[in-house]
């Protein structure tokens, strides 16, 4: 390949890269918009163990090779696998559909956008990361922004706790997934990133089972092409076009590029909500949302030195 046949070509990955920035956002919000169109169609945990079965069972035939080869890794790195899989798989997937029955797509993800923020507080105080004076200001109106969207712009709920059940799983949720991503970035592992991943989701699924037979007990899973298609859908553009086009942004693009995913995931998931799922946006959302937008800007742009 010629010189320049091959800036040609980094020149059609880099456009590439830079529309899939603008396309990757809907991958991501579909979770939220199927969670609630299907919060009456297939009971919480068995979807969230539906979705990330298909997932192990979609990217095992690419990763079992190297997950064998390197099984004595795996066993090694077992209880990190097990408790990232709980957080990223069971309370991040099972707690957004618990949630979808008696809160709004809209909530959940004006709620989940906090999560970067809340990152950096935990990087902070757990792994000693810095955190500049901007960064604070940045995580508090952020965590204000949730406030407001929580309380839906009254503060008579502060007082008497009368929070949306729906919007506390949430929370939770939320919380979970900070934790996840500050222990996947700082806790060492041999495993590459695909089959560490693969391996997380499988790790997961097993967490999930107990509570699968649970829940099966007071509302079991009915299995028809379409529960079984939601499942499917979910884990192929819910999980893996967004988790392969977030690495291959992020390669092409940089980390800090990349982040702006972060800024449009909200504004993607309210319009689709309105859009699709008949919501409707109130002057708290747009007041608590651009809250944590600012906030998530503010926290996560750095100083050109």
């Amino acid at each position: 390949m010629t010189m320049s046949a091959e800036k040609s070509t980094g020149q059609g990955d880099l456009r590439l890269a830079q529309i899939m920035l603008f396309i990757a956002p809907c991958f991501f919000v579909s979770n939220m918009l199927v969670a609630r169109a299907a919060a009456d169609l297939v009971p919480p945990v068995a979807l969230a163990v539906g979705r990330w079965g298909f997932v192990v069972l979609l990217m095992l035939p690419f990763t079992a090779a190297v997950l064998w080869r390197h099984r004595q890794i795996v066993l090694k790195e077992l209880p990190d696998l097990m408790l990232l899989g709980a957080l990223g798989m069971g309370v991040c997937g099972a707690f957004v559909y618990i949630a979808a029955d008696t809160t709004t797509a809209t909530n959940i993800g004006l709620i989940y956008a906090a999560s970067p923020v809340l990152i950096v507080l935990l990087a902070r105080y757990v792994y000693g990361e810095a955190m500049n004076a901007r960064q604070g200001a940045g995580l508090t109106l952020a965590l204000l922004g949730v406030v407001i969207i929580l309380c839906q712009g009254r503060l008579g709920v502060l007082t008497s706790f009368s929070f949306t059940v729906g919007d506390i799983w949430t929370v939770t949720a939320m919380m979970a997934w900070a934790v996840y991503s500050v222990l996947i970035l700082h806790r060492p592992s041999k495993l590459d990133v695909l089959p560490r991943f693969v391996a997380i989701a499988a790790c997961g699924v097993i967490c999930m089972l107990p509570f699968l037979v649970w829940e099966a007990q007071w509302e079991p899973t009915i299995l028809n092409p379409r529960t079984l298609g939601i499942m499917l859908f979910l884990a192929v553009v819910a999980s893996c076009f967004a988790y392969l086009s977030y690495t291959y942004i992020q390669r092409k693009l940089g980390a800090s590029r990349t982040s702006l995913l972060m800024y449009l995931m909200p504004v993607y998931n309210s319009v689709l909500a309105v859009a699709l799922l008949g919501e409707r946006l109130a002057v708290f959302h747009l007041a608590g949302g651009g809250l944590v937008l600012f906030g998530l800007l503010l926290s996560s742009v750095r100083r050109r030195a």
